[in-house]
């Protein structure tokens, strides 16, 4: 099954297709991991999870969605982060992070969040503060800073945070980004913050470390990005990329969208396809059946399993029974019997 079969992003080696996308747990304090994270990463891995990519992690304190989010701006927390990938190369996972800023969307109490525009998410949010140029190079040093950190905290590969309505997808959407600089107008300006970005991570961590992003295909308002505009947006960033890990939504509260089981793989599928780009698909995939389908149909390179791993971070051992011989299963001393198809 090509579910089970490795796969290879510059020299990183995954021992199969499945990732543990980023999930925000919210149980740091000051941005610094607990034992709940080893816990609950150390079973993603013992689950026999290819690629464990930990949850948002502010590059900045108003980079937090909220106030419990990991953070990675100092010392303290990129030793909580060694501890996080300690316990994944242990038992077997590739260790990523999604580094983020949660621009408009941060609720920090004390915290006025920043964006590209004075537009607030919603009512029950503050009017965000509209970033100078300044602050704007503040952001890309932060970004920067954050990947040399987890280098150091032992991270197989970086994930920037592009999509679900935060900081970098603000600049991306004309919805929210209304400025008339450098930095909004057209396509080729609204891109340019995360193009920076993108370049400064890509120069500061090792060369044959992956470097993929997050984004949002589409804004489900009009107005907003859609898939063709998307298309667009990874062939201007995909020189600095080696993956896209394909999501939709978040940026607007009242989006016009349809939920069903698999609904954004027809994003990577088609950003796969028309940016000859490697892609991970996501979205309401709670079974092996799902991720077989969309990877031997070249849907996506790699298939993310999100809440369903949080209910259970066991399920890929146990959806391979009577499918392949899982030698995984006897290594880790799971007491299951077994049979070959």
């Amino acid at each position: 099954m090509k579910t089970f079969e490795g796969y290879s992003i510059r020299e990183l080696h995954l021992k199969n297709r499945v990732v543990m996308p980023p999930m925000c747990m919210n149980m740091a304090i000051d941005g610094v991991a607990q034992d709940f994270h080893l816990i609950h990463y150390g079973n993603a891995a013992l689950g026999e999870i290819g690629l464990v990519i930990v949850e948002a992690t502010g590059v900045n304190p108003e980079g937090r969605i909220l106030d419990k989010d990991l953070g990675i701006w100092n010392e303290e927390q990129a030793e909580g982060h060694k501890m996080i990938t300690d316990v994944l190369h242990k038992y077997g996972s590739r260790a990523g992070i999604q580094l983020g800023h949660a621009g408009r969307k941060c609720r920090i109490e004390g915290i006025r969040p920043v964006a590209p525009s004075a537009i607030a998410y919603s009512g029950e949010y503050d009017i965000p503060r509209e970033m100078t140029s300044s602050d704007i190079e503040d952001v890309v040093e932060a970004f920067r800073s954050a990947a040399i950190r987890a280098v150091e905290a032992g991270y197989d590969l970086i994930e920037l945070h592009g999509a679900h309505g935060y900081l970098m997808h603000e600049f991306l959407s004309p919805l929210t980004n209304r400025r008339n600089d450098e930095f909004g107008g057209s396509l080729e300006n609204r891109t340019r913050l995360l193009k920076m970005t993108a370049k400064a991570v890509r120069h500061a961590i090792p060369q044959d470390m992956p470097l993929i992003l997050r984004v949002s295909a589409s804004d489900y308002f009009e107005g907003g990005i859609d898939l063709d505009e998307m298309v667009r947006i990874v062939d201007i960033l995909k020189e600095d990329l080696d993956m896209v890990h394909v999501s939709s939504g978040g940026l607007v509260e009242d989006q016009k969208i349809r939920v069903y089981p698999g609904y954004q793989v027809r994003f990577s599928e088609e950003i796969r396809n028309r940016c000859k780009i490697p892609t991970i698909a996501v979205g309401l995939l709670t079974d092996i059946k799902q991720v077989e389908e969309i990877l031997s149909n070249d849907r996506a390179d790699l298939v993310a399993l999100g809440r369903v791993l949080l209910r259970d971070p066991f399920i890929l051992i146990k959806e391979s029974h009577g499918l392949i011989t899982p030698l995984f299963a006897y290594k880790r001393g799971f007491n299951v019997e077994w049979r070959k198809k």
